[in-house]
C-alpha cells in the first residue's frame, strides 16, 4: 500500500513526464497564463460538487484542482523560480506560524479568537513585508501601496468575493456600519439614489431587452446616465455584499445557490410548456407566472 507521500510524488512525477520532451504536446505548450483558465473552472467544479454534496465526484474535482498547483509548480521549476518543494514549504510554515496555539505557547478558547489572532499575523506578515521591500529598494509607490490594509487582496477574483474581503479587511480597522439596521438603511439610501437617476431615464420607463433579437428592445440613454446607474448598481450589491457579511453568509455561495434555484424552476417550467405543445416564447407572462409558481409549490413536495 502506497503512502501518502509516494502518492503526491507519483502524482508530481507524471506531471514532471507529460511536461517533458516527448511528453504531452498539448501540455507542453501550455504557460501560466493559459492554464488560468482552466483554474478558475476547477474552483467553481469543486464548489459545484460540495453545494450538490457530491461526496463520490468530489475527489475527482479536487484532483483537478490539485493538478493545478503542480502544473504551475512545474513550470516554474522549468524556469527556475520555484518549485513544488517550495510551495509546500511555504504553506507548512504558515500554517505552523499561524496556529501559535497549536504549534507554540499562545492559548486561544474560540474560533472568533483563533481567527482575530490569524488576522493579526496576517497584518504583521504584511508589515514585515513591506520594510523588507523598503531596504530591498522598492520605490516610494510601490511601498506605499504595499502598506494599505487591503494589500493582497486581488482584483481579478469575482467582485462579490473581493467586495466582501475588501469591507471585512476595512473592518479590522474599524471602518464599518455600527450594526445590521444601519446596513439596511444604507440599502434603502442607495435604492432612492437609484430611483433619482431614474427619474431621468426616457420615455416610457427602464425595461429589459424584448423578445427577439439581443439588443432590439434596447432604449437610447445617454453614456453619463448608463454610467450613473451602473455606479448607484455596484453600490446597492456592496451593501448587499456586507448584509450578507454581517449574517456570516458567503454572498458567492449564496448567489450561486439562487442562479440553481432560478435554473430548477425554469427548467420544470419549459417541460411543462413542452408536454403541454407549447414554448415559453408563444406563453404569455400570465402563464408563465402560475408556471413559476407551480414550480416553487412541486419543489416544497416531499
Amino acid at each position: 500500500m502506497s503512502t501518502t507521500g509516494e502518492r503526491f510524488e507519483r502524482a508530481v512525477a507524471i506531471m514532471e513526464r507529460l511536461r517533458a520532451p516527448g511528453g504531452c504536446p498539448w501540455d507542453r505548450e501550455q504557460t501560466f497564463d493559459s492554464i488560468k483558465p482552466y483554474t478558475l473552472e476547477e474552483t467553481y467544479e469543486v464548489l459545484e460538487a460540495i453545494d450538490n454534496r457530491d461526496w463520490k465526484e468530489l475527489p475527482g474535482e479536487l484532483g483537478d484542482l490539485l493538478l493545478q498547483v503542480l502544473f504551475y509548480s512545474e513550470m516554474a521549476k522549468e524556469q527556475g523560480t520555484f518549485s513544488i518543494d517550495d510551495v509546500l514549504d511555504r504553506l507548512s510554515d504558515k500554517l505552523v506560524n499561524r496556529h501559535p496555539h497549536v504549534f507554540g505557547d499562545a492559548t486561544v478558547n474560540t474560533s472568533a479568537e483563533v481567527k482575530r489572532n490569524w488576522e493579526a499575523l496576517k497584518d504583521e506578515e504584511r508589515r514585515k513585508g513591506t520594510e523588507k521591500s523598503t531596504q530591498e529598494g522598492v520605490d516610494v509607490k510601490q511601498s506605499a501601496e504595499l502598506k494599505s490594509v487591503l494589500s493582497g487582496i486581488s482584483s481579478s477574483m469575482p467582485a462579490l468575493i473581493e467586495s466582501h474581503k475588501l469591507s471585512a479587511r476595512a473592518s479590522q480597522m474599524g471602518f464599518d456600519w455600527p450594526n445590521i439596521e444601519s446596513l439596511f438603511d444604507k440599502l434603502g439610501e442607495e435604492t432612492s439614489e437609484l430611483g433619482e437617476h431614474l427619474r431621468k431615464f426616457p420615455a416610457p420607463c427602464p425595461r429589459p431587452e424584448g423578445r427577439g433579437i439581443a439588443g432590439s428592445g434596447r432604449q437610447p440613454v445617454s453614456e453619463e446616465l448608463r454610467t450613473l446607474m451602473e455606479e448607484e448598481v455596484g453600490d446597492l450589491f456592496f451593501v448587499l455584499v456586507n448584509i450578507a457579511r454581517y449574517l456570516s453568509v458567503d454572498p458567492e455561495s449564496a448567489l450561486r445557490k439562487t442562479n440553481r434555484k432560478f435554473r430548477r424552476r425554469f427548467e420544470w417550467m419549459e417541460r411543462s410548456l413542452r408536454e403541454s405543445g407549447s414554448t415559453p416564447e408563444a406563453a404569455s407572462m400570465d402563464e408563465l407566472e402560475s408556471l413559476w409558481q407551480q414550480a416553487k409549490h412541486h419543489e416544497r413536495l416531499p
